[in-house]
């Protein structure tokens, strides 16, 4: 009688030890549904960054445009070209055409300046004044917030939100 309690004849039930369809089924449409909500949330916030990104780029070119001009004591110009290739490039140039510097920024984020009959140049002189400039950049493939890039006749540099985009 003791023999049979102790006897390994006692057998476990048989248990699964993975995911059923179903199981696996619902756990895919979830993560579905979640994906397909924040897609377009990530997508926006990729072109604010392009946009925030290509403005630093473009304030970064004026500044060293400007000090440039005050270190060298020479006129320097500075100069944007939206490229339709990979990337737009910001170039600046002393008096006799020779580049200091060269700048890149992303295709889809596009450069206009005001007033537009003015050219897309903004040019700095040593007495610490330049055109006046309004630049703003938006993104070619989607309606987001634009920022614009002031310079001031005597050579002030502002970054902000604002301006329209076609």
């Amino acid at each position: 009688m003791n023999a049979s309690l102790y006897s390994s004849s006692c057998q476990r039930p048989a248990t699964s030890a993975g995911f059923t369809l179903i199981e696996l089924m619902v756990t895919i449409t979830v993560l579905a549904i979640i994906v397909s909500i924040a897609a377009p949330s990530i997508s926006n916030q990729l072109a604010n960054q392009r946009v925030k990104s290509t403005a630093s780029t473009i304030e970064n070119a004026l500044k060293e445009a400007k000090a440039e001009s005050i270190i060298r004591r020479q006129v320097m110009t500075m100069t944007y070209s939206n490229n339709s290739t990979a990337s737009g490039s910001i170039t600046i140039t002393d008096p006799s055409s020779n580049v200091i510097a060269t700048y890149q920024y992303d295709a889809k984020s596009n450069i206009k300046h005001l007033p537009v009959s003015a050219p897309s140049t903004v040019v700095f002189r040593p007495n610490k004044t330049a055109d006046e400039r309004t630049y703003t950049i938006c993104n070619s493939t989607m309606s987001i917030s634009s920022r614009q890039i002031m310079v001031t006749a005597i050579a002030t540099i502002s970054n902000q939100l604002g301006g329209t985009c076609p």
